[in-house]
């Protein structure tokens, strides 16, 4: 470098951050009335230009934001203040463009949705670090069971990893309870993990509950893991869907390959974006074999307004979602 700056050459220039900071969070802590926290939260989002969907129950908080560095940093300011939330843990990534159209705070039920209403999410199990999680999962005691639903286990996994081919986190209760027997037969342990997290949190309360206290989960989930492990230590593979418009990222968090099809709202891999029954913004091979005409021409007239749209510079979707 010295020599080629003595002959007049430019400094190499370090890559620059991408601007957007993607944070995902969450926390299982009990909040009294969780409606009362809505208004408030939903203005320190706007006031900081923050977007993205946050949920509020009487068990916690959940979601995915992303904004500016400030910005974000202010949200996380009012959360933290929150009941519980003061040293609320958060899984930082960077994006190039916002991946959210709009900012959503709604009051739900269950910050993460599994039906069974008298399990405590804070009795979890034992939290493994993403440093330790090769040497538990490469335990021959240890079942590993992926807790996400079936397209995003499709994307990418942990090798050895258990699928229970659910389609929602509601279905692995009755998953669990039917193949419980073969999944504990023998001197077995259990390891469990999901996106973020949270899901296999409270997949560890519920086992747990079960009578299974030999239940691990890994803490951060996937996220945490791809951000912390170097690609060479690491036991997963593919890519990790994320529930945003990056659709997906790799190790060191970086974007995936996969896009999204905007007609069935699933990944769509390179091979099925090079598949004939794919067409942008209108089907993709899972779902071309179950929309009519009708669909389609609705699909592409969506899909031409959003390329009209993003040429003129301007946000087809807007921001502001109404609760429901």
């Amino acid at each position: 470098m010295r020599d080629l700056c003595a002959r007049g050459a430019k400094p190499l220039r370090a890559l620059a951050m991408p601007p957007i900071r993607v944070c995902a969070l969450y926390r299982f802590t009990p909040f009294d009335d969780p409606a009362a926290l809505r208004e408030p939260l939903l203005a320190a989002c706007e006031a900081a230009g923050v977007r993205g969907t946050l949920l509020l129950a009487h068990e916690g908080i959940n979601g995915t934001i992303a904004g500016s560095a400030t910005g974000v940093d202010a949200v996380l300011t009012h959360i933290r203040a929150l009941p519980g939330c003061a040293t609320l843990d958060v899984k930082d990534s960077r994006a190039g463009t916002m991946p959210f159209h709009r900012t959503k705070v709604r009051v739900k039920r269950e910050i993460v949705t599994m039906g069974e209403p008298a399990i405590d999410p804070l009795d979890a199990g034992h939290y493994v670090d993403p440093a330790d999680w090769n040497a538990l999962i490469a335990d021959p005691r240890t079942v590993l069971i992926d807790t996400r639903n079936d397209y995003e286990v499709a994307v990418g996994t942990f090798a050895g990893a258990i699928d229970p081919d659910t389609r929602t986190f509601r279905d692995f209760p009755a998953w669990f309870r039917t193949h419980r027997e073969a999944l504990l037969a023998g001197d077995r342990q259990v390891a469990m993990f999901c996106t973020g997290g949270i899901r296999c949190e409270k997949a560890t309360a519920f086992l747990k509950a079960e009578g299974v206290d030999a239940v691990f989960h890994l803490k951060g989930g996937v996220l945490k893991y791809l951000e912390q492990v170097p690609a060479a230590d690491s036991a997963w593979t593919g890519e990790c869907f994320v529930f945003d418009e990056r659709v997906a990222v790799g190790h060191g968090l970086t974007p995936g390959t996969h896009g999204l099809c905007r007609a069935c709202r699933m990944p769509v891999s390179e091979a099925d974006q090079a598949s004939p029954l794919y067409e942008e913004g209108v089907r993709c091979p899972r779902c071309a074999g179950t929309r009519d005409d009708a669909d389609r021409a609705r699909y592409a007239e969506r899909h031409r307004q959003a390329l009209l749209a993003d040429a003129r510079g301007e946000a087809h979707v807007g921001r502001r979602y109404p609760d429901e």
